[in-house]
């Protein structure tokens, strides 16, 4: 038996089905006028305070960013002594760069002050991170472990200097030891090792703050499910702490490779003290080389072969940062 459909207007897919027709398109219902729909009024709201708002800020970093490193690129294309007119050169400074020794040498430096010092200060911070999270009087300690990285790196080059001099406190000690051939801590083969010890020294309380304060953030409530559960302290780790902070761990990863790529004073001040007043080579970083074939008095400056220098450090950082964006990368955990 076949049910007829009930006489009315209707026109929809109902009435179809019953005359055997196929059921026409339903066409969406238009948005009122002052809707929230795509061009409704928060749409050209939005549009609206675009520029107002966000304008002035690209604007500043367009001119505080942008231009000087377009400007630095185009100076990079010539060989110019930072007077006078300039001479194009293309990418002849860049490949002149690859086939230095010493700018190689420094970019070496620059990576083993990245990597080396990177891991060093990363396993001591999480280290203390786990030993301090349950200690009493944390903040205080937190607070001490944090002030060498307060500390002007001049400092640290006239406490090395006190410590490692010939006739230092190290040298005295040993000697009261029985050792009266002491090593020579700031010959130019022990200096860039000492440079990688400070820098270990001033950074690993910076990092120990951030993160504690990611793990601080953790709900107790965590801590006593995994008690009850019986998990031990490496189940906690790997369960809990590195799950609901490896986005802090992954900030605290992009800001070290950043700093590491321009670290310039420290080198500076431990090796400055030579006749020249110019580092040791073996110690020079990648800032340091850009510095040193700018302005270092001895021969006529090359700007083109300093800024190349610059953008060939500045891509380093730019490929290493979206690296690590990319190996991070896991889903948020909400907590």
């Amino acid at each position: 038996m076949i049910r007829t459909a009930p006489a009315g207007p209707d026109t929809g897919p109902a009435a179809d089905s019953a005359t055997g027709q196929e059921p026409g398109p339903v066409r969406p219902e238009r948005a009122r006028p002052g809707g929230t729909a795509a061009g409704g009024t928060l749409a050209r709201q939005r549009r609206r305070l675009f520029v107002p708002f966000v304008g002035p800020a690209l604007l500043l970093y367009t001119v505080v960013f942008v231009a000087p490193i377009g400007g630095a690129v185009w100076i990079s294309l010539h060989n110019w002594a930072g007077s006078g007119p300039m001479t194009w050169a293309g990418l002849r400074n860049y490949t002149r760069l690859l086939h230095d020794d010493l700018f190689v040498e420094s970019l070496g430096n620059t990576l083993k002050l990245l990597f080396l010092v990177g891991i060093a200060v990363f396993a001591i911070s999480f280290a203390l991170t786990l030993i301090l999270r349950d200690m009493a009087g944390r903040k205080v300690v937190r607070s001490i472990i944090f002030f060498p990285h307060l500390v002007n790196a001049l400092v640290y080059g006239v406490l090395v200097g006190f410590i490692f001099n010939p006739d230092g406190l190290a040298n005295s000690l040993l000697a009261h030891l029985g050792i009266h051939s002491p090593p020579q801590w700031l010959s130019q083969d022990n200096m860039f090792p000492l440079i990688m010890v400070t820098m270990t020294w001033m950074t690993t309380g910076y990092f120990t703050t951030i993160l504690m304060a990611g793990v601080d953030r953790i709900p107790v409530s965590y801590y006593e499910d995994c008690a009850l559960a019986g998990a031990g302290a490496l189940e906690r780790l790997r369960y809990v702490v590195l799950p609901l902070t490896w986005d802090v761990f992954g900030v605290c990863a992009v800001l070290w490779t950043i700093s590491s790529v321009k670290i310039f004073e420290i080198v500076w001040i431990f090796g400055g003290s030579s006749g020249n007043g110019i580092p040791p080579t073996k110690t020079w970083t990648s800032a340091v080389y850009t510095y040193a074939t700018a302005f270092s008095g001895d021969s006529v400056p090359s700007y083109g072969a300093a800024t190349a220098s610059a953008i060939l450090s500045l891509l380093l950082v730019t490929v290493l940062v979206v690296l690590l964006r990319r190996l991070m990368r896991r889903e948020a955990v909400e907590f």
